[in-house]
């Protein structure tokens, strides 16, 4: 024989109610108790009727209660009496075939409103394609405007998966919510709202946990790792990358890019030894392994062999090897230069020619330096995101050393730079914050 749970779970059996048999009655009893418009949600009801409630309701949900039962709220909540008094308002008799008859009827009725608990898959499918045109143009769009179409495709994936109630598609939308909220926290990034782009980091990992999908979680936490040395916490950035390199599943281009950060940050660190071993590490990755992140969807989640090469001549300048530097950016600049026009990305340039300029500055050559950051110039004011100018604000710093004290050509560069960065886009939407403390 099954023991009712609770004294509420009692009456409800003998009455055979269903959900919203119980609900229609509970609203008017709240009317009648002073409480109009009070209602009771299918899952509150589930839980009430199940003895899992540790703490009683509001006062005006047991005043409704009580007005429906004539029985104390306290009581309803408890176990059903062991005599077999009549409870005011109720049968005693504990009537099994209504039980059965009930929890059939509830069956269906849950079965069906599962079935219709669901989204087309053609709106999932439009879903994904949106992510990953979104992630496959974004070099093209200024981040501005990558912030709000990756803000309406986050929305909208969030309220499709409020209307399913199907596991693979809640997985799917989980997924694309995901991307979208990287894709949020590259944009904030680069409009230099480090901060926020940290907070759209951490729930781009939480969604590719809930969705049981590590190379999201990776490339999420190896945009912490990016806002960490942006911030001046380069031990902290490589933990981060650390823990996004134990993650399963990631492909050659996922360890790439997160073996990159990892030696920047070594290098923000002083540590030549171990950024050059992470430097050398990021260009041995060569099994064939692919992710369905990083490479199948690719764009902004890609890690270009340019962009690898002009992340490492970064961190050859960071641990002082100018010629290494050198060499290594204009090796991307080459490459980049060969791709088809719609394939070469405006800031990975722009970033590699303000790293060449900084080599050819450090070996005191500022004609070449001049000739470089024309393709710097050229940049357009809603691209000069974050990591430009951080490379452009260090550039300036070396121009005011005193081995170029009173050199017209360094005046000139440097007054062309706070030019260029005045423009830029974290200037103009006033989303700099940390950044622009930084800059000279």
């Amino acid at each position: 024989m099954h023991e009712p749970a609770t004294l509420l779970w009692l009456l409800v059996q003998q009455r055979q109610w269903r959900y919203r048999d119980f609900v229609t009655a509970f609203e008017r009893a709240a009317t009648q108790a002073g409480a109009p418009g009070l209602t009771v949600s299918e899952a509150q009801f589930r839980r009430w009727t199940s003895g899992r409630v540790k703490t009683l309701p509001g006062p005006d949900m047991c005043r409704a209660l009580e007005q429906l039962f004539d029985v104390d709220a306290a009581a309803l909540f408890g176990p059903p009496p062991a005599s077999s008094a009549p409870v005011s308002g109720a049968p005693t008799a504990y009537n099994l075939e209504g039980d059965i008859a009930m929890t059939a009827r509830d069956a269906a009725d849950e079965a069906g409103a599962a079935a219709a608990q669901s989204v087309s898959d053609t709106t999932v499918d439009q879903l994904r394609d949106d992510a990953l045109s979104l992630a496959r143009s974004y070099g093209a769009m200024s981040a501005f405007d990558a912030f709000r179409r990756a803000k309406a495709l986050r929305s909208e994936a969030e309220h499709q998966r409020g209307l399913t109630q199907v596991p693979a598609q809640q997985q799917e939308l989980l997924i694309v919510a995901g991307q979208a909220c990287a894709l949020l926290s590259t944009a904030a990034f680069d409009l230099g709202a480090l901060d926020d782009a940290a907070r759209l980091a951490r729930s781009a990992a939480l969604y590719g946990e809930m969705a049981r999908f590590d190379p999201l979680r990776a490339y999420a936490t190896g945009s912490l790792a990016i806002c960490a040395y942006f911030t001046g916490r380069p031990s902290e950035a490589v933990r981060q990358a650390r823990t996004a390199l134990s993650y399963a599943g990631l492909g050659d281009t996922a360890r790439r890019r997160l073996l990159s950060i990892e030696a920047r940050a070594h290098g923000h660190l002083g540590d030549l030894e171990r950024a050059t071993r992470a430097l050398v590490a990021s260009t041995q990755q060569d099994s064939g392994e692919r992710d369905e992140l990083h490479d199948d969807v690719g764009g902004e989640f890609a890690f270009t062999e340019e962009r690898l090469l002009m992340s490492n001549g970064t961190t050859a300048l960071l641990v002082g090897d100018g010629a290494g530097a050198e060499a290594t950016v204009q090796r991307a600049l080459d490459l980049i230069a060969s791709r088809p026009p719609a394939r070469q990305s405006a800031s990975v340039r722009g970033k590699a020619s303000a790293d060449l300029a900084a080599a050819q500055v450090l070996r005191g050559d500022l004609d070449a330096a001049a000739v470089t950051l024309e393709t710097v110039w050229a940049i357009p004011a809603e691209q000069r995101v974050a990591g430009l100018l951080e490379r452009t604000g260090t550039l300036r710093r070396a121009l005011t050393g005193p081995v170029f004290q009173g050199a017209p050509k360094a005046i000139t560069l440097g007054e062309q730079i706070e030019e260029f960065g005045r423009l830029s886009a974290p200037r103009q939407w006033g989303t700099g914050g940390r950044l622009l403390a930084i800059e000279p």
